[in-house]
């Protein structure tokens, strides 16, 4: 059974991150990027998709997001760091 549940972040134009919750990754980063995304990316575009992580249910993943949001810009990039070394 595929995973359809993602955490994502985005670095955005102005060099800030963006984190979010989706159930279709590909459709919610065309979003951002017309500017319908959330309110935080509008006018921010255009965005790197620089981490982003699967879970099999929505609790999961919006527990994971929850957390990734609690962390420092520091911790931030190191986890973007950890994911691009395990691809």
């Amino acid at each position: 059974m595929e995973n359809s549940h993602y955490v994502y972040m985005l670095k955005c134009n102005d060099g800030s991150l963006y984190t979010g919750y989706t159930n279709n990754l590909e459709q919610r980063l065309a979003k951002h990027e017309r500017g319908k995304g959330a309110k935080y990316t509008r006018g921010r575009g255009p965005f790197e998709l620089v981490y982003w992580e699967s879970f099999e249910t929505k609790t999961a993943a919006m527990r994971k997001e929850f957390q990734i949001k609690r962390l420092s810009r520091i911790k931030k990039e190191a986890l973007i760091a950890l994911k691009s070394e395990g691809d």
